[in-house]
């Protein structure tokens, strides 16, 4: 599976955004890239560093033309495409949410982000209902893929269940920063946290991981990028700095079962064990 993730700086300018994406979508095909992972909102700036009622003006339906305009792309360039959105469900209920296209352009994920923080410059709760469809897995062209959104990647459980249900790759649009508050020392310390915590679901769950941040600053946050790859032991495949970037990744699904034999997780589980796993505490 040969993979592209889009690492972008974005304005308010959701239309320029858009046109820029589909401008680096279109030069990954031609470098060869089978699969296109877009950052978290990918064409509107991180509206949630704050309060603002008019931000909701970003949200879109289900069937919008910006999705329209990605499935059709999808399928024009035989291309699977993540394209995580702010979903407009109904008056009232809006979601962070994501669509797997198919090479074909036909859908073959929907996700609903589970897991909404609410932390200084992290404002979620306020725009976004949780998600109510599970986790999900995209049967494609080029192999199975799980999707989890930001704040899910801090959990082992989704990862867990995601890789339980087939994933062979999970990945993780995201939008991750510090704030103008937050010291170098906490900058760094935060980013390895980050990676470290993605690095252990790939070697826990014996998959790929690949997370796609966001560069550039926005009312105060500046997010740093460092979008990556990583295979099954955690072990690096490609790693983005902190500008904008077309991260390409080449990573090989023959090998996964290779080394869940080696690593038998899945086989040594405990399952009888874990009913506490569903208290919030003991």
């Amino acid at each position: 599976m040969r993979l592209a993730l889009i690492q972008q700086a974005n304005t308010a300018d959701t239309a320029q955004n858009l046109d820029r994406t589909i401008g680096s979508i279109r030069k990954a095909a031609a470098e060869g890239a089978q699969v296109i992972l877009l950052q978290e909102l990918f064409n509107t700036l991180y509206f949630c560093t704050g309060y603002d009622e008019g931000a909701f003006s970003y949200a879109e339906s289900s069937d919008s033309p910006m999705l329209k305009h990605m499935q059709s792309l999808a399928a024009e360039l035989s291309l699977v495409i993540i394209v995580p959105f702010f979903e407009k469900r109904a008056p009232g209920v809006y979601h962070n949410s994501a669509v797997i296209y198919d090479a074909d352009g036909q859908q073959a994920a929907f996700y609903r982000k589970m897991h909404i923080p609410d932390d200084p410059g992290f404002c979620e709760k306020y725009y976004f209902t949780p998600g109510d469809l599970g986790y999900q897995v995209a049967h494609t062209r080029y192999g199975k893929i799980g999707i989890l959104i930001c704040w899910d990647q801090w959990y082992p459980e989704a990862a867990r269940i995601t890789a339980m249900m087939g994933a062979d790759l999970l990945v993780y649009p995201t939008a991750i920063g510090v704030l103008a508050t937050e010291t170098e020392t906490q900058k760094t310390e935060f980013r390895e946290a980050w990676e470290m915590i993605q690095r252990s679901h790939a070697i826990a769950n014996g998959c790929y991981v690949a997370a796609i941040n966001r560069v550039g600053t926005e009312a105060g946050t500046t997010f740093w990028g460092d979008s990556f790859v990583v295979g099954p032991f955690g072990q690096w495949i490609a790693r983005a700095g902190d500008s904008e970037e077309i991260l390409h990744a080449n990573i090989d699904l023959s090998l996964i079962d290779e080394h869940r034999r080696t690593w038998p997780f899945f086989r040594d589980r405990r399952i009888d064990s874990y009913g506490g796993i569903t208290k919030r505490l003991l």
